[in-house]
């Protein structure tokens, strides 16, 4: 009996378990669905920003800041949680940059870090060819080219065909949903809910 009431536990906890991190994608799913209704310029540049909390200027943005605004819209600061890990664990990060040390206004806005970091605190999910495994609220990072990163966040909208799940990103045109799961190399592939 004892033994009946703790696997029945264990399934209701791995259950609510499921349950959780699905609700928790989808309100992620939704909040990336919602920043394309917003007009953003693609804008590289470096931007000065207040901590924690901070965002480049409303208009403005690229591939990173899609990210870390729909995890903004479910109460995660990615800019604090990158920031605070790399002052504790500098060492790990790449230094693709130069940097001697971190630097709050733009660490989690490159991609390699933000790959880091969800490898480090997040589940790091297979890389393949099959559409089904990604899944909304899942993030993706790809290589466009030898030294060119992109990331985006995998949406509940399903392509034209409706063979796999479309993408939120910026790859230069502003916060737009599209068919773009396997038009690159994928170098990563993640779920971070927190």
């Amino acid at each position: 009996m004892k033994r009946r009431l703790l696997v029945a536990g264990f399934v209701l906890a791995l259950t609510v378990t499921g349950y959780a991190q699905n609700d928790f994608a989808a309100k992620l799913s939704d909040a990336a669905v919602t920043l394309t209704k917003q007009t953003v310029e693609y804008d590289p540049q470096y931007f000065s920003i207040s901590y924690p909390n901070g965002d480049v200027p409303a208009g403005k943005g690229v591939c990173t800041d899609v990210v870390i605004r729909a995890y903004r819209k479910v109460g995660i600061d990615l800019q604090k949680e990158v920031h605070e890990d790399m002052k504790a664990n500098f060492s790990l990060y790449p230094k693709n940059w130069g940097l001697k040390a971190t630097d709050k206004n733009i660490d989690h806005r490159r991609v390699p870090n933000l790959m880091k970091y969800f490898s480090r605190f997040g589940t790091v999910k297979p890389i393949t060819n099959n559409a089904a495994d990604y899944k909304p609220g899942d993030i993706v990072a790809w290589n466009l080219t030898a030294s060119v990163t992109h990331i985006g966040i995998v949406v509940n909208k399903k392509s034209p065909d409706g063979q796999r799940y479309m993408i939120v990103h910026n790859i230069g045109t502003g916060q737009v949903m599209d068919d773009v799961l396997f038009a690159y190399t994928i170098i990563g592939h993640y779920s971070y809910p927190k």
